[in-house]
């Protein structure tokens, strides 16, 4: 019995690219999960029946990485050799700053009891969201620039998109929690 291959895209038998067809790798999904499913293997031997829940681990965690563009994106990088750590909050991309310096003047301002505060957070809100909107949009060209290519200078684009993403995302996390934590 061949060892079950821990690679995503080598496991449902694609091609090492960011976007993907989505109803393709669903189906391939469905497909491995009926020829995978550990209910076929319990009159198997014990490493048969190892075998099918290690290959039925890695297929649903590769399904829900490779379905999500951003974590299939991520697994690309990781794949490619980039480190993909977490965005630090002292790690502000430069053209944010003076929108954080703003938002966290709001933030403290109705978590000091100001209500004046909150008109303010909800513009924070949307500008932030339209902001990720457009990297989400800028990703999705690097994305066909990438499988076009194949160029690490482009995954190095898309890296640095995806700590922008991934700030901005945070921010807009933080407005929400507290528009909704101070109306409850």
């Amino acid at each position: 019995m061949n060892p079950v291959s821990s690679n995503y895209y080598d496991f449902f038998g694609l091609e090492h690219k960011l976007d993907l067809d989505l109803p393709d790798l669903e189906k391939r999904f469905y497909s491995l999960s009926r020829q995978y499913h550990p209910d076929r293997y319990t009159l198997k031997s014990r490493e048969e029946q190892q075998y099918a829940l290690d290959a039925t681990a890695i297929l649903n965690d590769a399904y829900r990485t490779l379905r999500d563009p951003l974590a299939r994106a991520e697994y690309l990088l990781k794949e490619n050799g980039f480190d993909i750590g977490e965005q630090g909050s002292k790690n502000v991309p430069p053209e944010l700053l003076e929108e954080v310096f703003e938002l966290n003047m709001a933030l403290e301002e109705l978590r000091g009891g100001d209500d004046s505060a909150r008109p303010a957070l909800e513009e924070a809100r949307k500008k932030f969201v339209a902001m990720r909107e457009q990297i989400d949009s800028d990703l999705r060209g690097q994305f066909t620039e990438y499988d076009r290519a194949r160029d690490r200078n482009v995954l190095a684009e898309i890296r640095g998109i995806l700590n922008r993403r991934r700030y901005v995302r945070n921010l807009v996390n933080e407005v929400e929690k507290e528009l909704t934590g101070a109306a409850a």
